[in-house]
């Protein structure tokens, strides 16, 4: 299946983009996708897709759980069917907002940083704090990020004239066209300082190793990442810093597999104790419970243990453990043996055979 795509590179906006932001880059691409003026098949699809996106970051609470853990942590939530987008709202698509796409000039900001840490599937279930390591491009401490020689001012930018960009005008068979772009001597910034500080050659910002306690939480599943906000590397000269992206994988458990919110966990017992019953001993991520097994049990009948799963990332609630039985038949090795089954056996009849539900509903609790 398909990787969903990323919900900013969607709409096109950067990740610290602001509402009115979200809001315009969703009117731009809603009039390329909405179905009332594309007669592309796979219109409907993508707007609705495109939709779901906005729904999501224009709201703060669903976008802050989606920053923190992608569209997996919004699983459960309710979703937009379709959009309800009007005449005037195609209207402002097609003839408002910065159709050019034009960005502010200014200093550029920092990188997105990624980081790997793989916890243990106990820990997933709990949730567990790691210290972790990563180089980044940080803030010049010479010059605390200003670019600047100690004593050095700041002056405007004499190519700019301290806006920040340079234009250059080109003429064409359609007329002039202006093209605007980063200002090379103050990239952006608009000032420079009169002397560039030595340590980082008027940056401001130097490589460096950065430590950070992330807080993973209960719940998380293998894949996801946590965001940390302004975590990355430094931005030019005073500019936003990046983001720090925490990767996290979930080490495999011998005894234990994941599926949703639930754990589900094999036991071998006995087929003497699956005839007549007994308590056995079953490993769950809060250490070992003691669970009933009927008389009669059989070889892949599920028991539910209710509320020993994962919590639940958006929201509350907990999932179970389901323990599949494994009844396992032992080989009769010796004549004393095999005498004592074969004398078990004339004690049996054929009620003591007789299944407790129907032959496909086993046949399902064998493949589950």
């Amino acid at each position: 299946m398909a990787m969903a795509r990323d919900y900013y590179e969607l709409l096109g906006v950067p990740r610290d983009a602001g509402e009115e932001e979200i809001k315009r880059a969703f009117r731009r691409r809603a009039r390329e996708l909405h179905p009332d003026v594309n007669p592309d098949p796979q219109a409907e699809t993508r707007f609705k897709e495109l939709a779901r996106a906005y729904e999501t970051l224009s709201h703060p609470e669903t976008r802050a759980v989606y920053d923190r853990y992608g569209a997996e942590g919004l699983r459960g939530r309710p979703g937009p069917e379709f959009a309800d987008f009007s005449f005037q709202d195609l209207f402002d698509a097609f003839f408002g907002g910065d159709v050019f796409g034009r960005r502010p000039a200014g200093p550029r900001a920092g990188d997105d940083v990624g980081v790997a840490v793989e916890i243990s599937f106990v820990e997933s279930a709990h949730g567990v704090t790691r210290e972790v390591e990563y180089e980044v491009i940080g803030s010049c401490a010479a010059c605390e990020g200003s670019g600047a020689a100690p004593g050095a001012t700041i002056e405007r930018c004499a190519m700019c004239a301290g806006q920040g960009q340079v234009r250059q005008v080109s003429r064409g068979p359609f007329g002039q066209f202006v093209r605007a772009q980063t200002c090379p001597q103050c990239r952006g910034a608009g000032d420079v300082p009169s002397e560039a500080c030595p340590a980082c050659d008027g940056r401001g910002r130097v490589p460096t190793t950065l430590s950070q306690t992330v807080e993973i939480p209960a719940g998380i599943a293998d894949g996801q990442r946590i965001r940390m906000t302004g975590r990355g590397s430094a931005g030019e000269r005073g500019a936003g810093p990046g983001d720090l992206y925490v990767q996290v994988s979930v080490a495999d458990d011998p005894r234990f597999a994941r599926d949703g919110l639930d754990i589900v966990t094999r036991v071998a017992v006995p087929v003497t104790d699956a005839m007549v019953g007994t308590t056995i001993a079953v490993p769950t991520v809060d250490g070992e419970a003691e669970l009933e097994l009927r008389p009669g049990t059989q070889s892949g009948d599920e028991l539910v243990m209710r509320g020993r799963g994962f919590p639940a990332l958006a929201g509350r609630g907990r999932g179970n453990q389901r323990v599949v039985v494994d009844v396992r038949v032992p080989r009769v090795m010796t004549e004393d043996g095999r005498r004592a089954v074969e004398g078990l056996a004339e004690t049996l009849d054929e009620r003591s055979y007789r299944e407790d539900e129907g032959f496909f509903d086993r046949l399902k609790h064998a493949f589950r």
